[in-house]
């Protein structure tokens, strides 16, 4: 099939189906009822499956708009259930990640509470992580985005 018949198709069935489900051959896009804004408003995928890899965008950890809002613990635990919601919506769950990066706005403040929480959802054996400190996030009041792969194959 031809690239220019690939994208009539899936111009037409963009008609049949939710826009959502609408990606090239081999792809899947994944867009949980919860992130549908983000993906319409946004043009991002929460995550896409490609074959067997299931790679998600980043999820920040943030306070809300209240600037008394600094539980760290509390935007973390948030990003991780939003996170897993995600994999499971892919097909996936934790023990499937096999990559995790994480960017910080200030890693030596954040890394030993990040590191509790990530302990609660991330088990043996421990995925690949790298964690990079950065100046800012969006939105705003972002302290740590999350994200992270998952192999499906066996």
């Amino acid at each position: 099939m031809t690239r220019i018949h690939r994208i009539f198709c899936s111009a037409a069935l963009a008609f049949a189906v939710a826009p959502a489900a609408v990606a090239e051959p081999g792809k899947e896009v994944i867009v949980p009822d919860a992130w549908k804004s983000a993906y319409e408003q946004l043009h991002y995928a929460p995550a896409v499956r490609a074959g067997d890899w299931l790679i998600l965008s980043g999820v920040v950890a943030g306070f809300g708009p209240d600037p008394a809002d600094t539980d760290q613990e509390a935007a973390y635990v948030r990003a991780f259930e939003a996170i897993g919601a995600i994999l499971k919506e892919g097909g996936a769950d934790w023990d499937d990640v096999v990559e995790f990066e994480t960017f910080h706005t200030d890693l030596p403040g954040q890394i030993v509470v990040f590191g509790e929480v990530k302990d609660r959802y991330v088990k043996e054996p421990y995925p690949a992580w790298t964690a990079i400190d950065i100046d800012r996030l969006y939105p705003d009041r972002g302290i740590v985005e999350i994200k992270v792969t998952a192999y499906l194959g066996e």
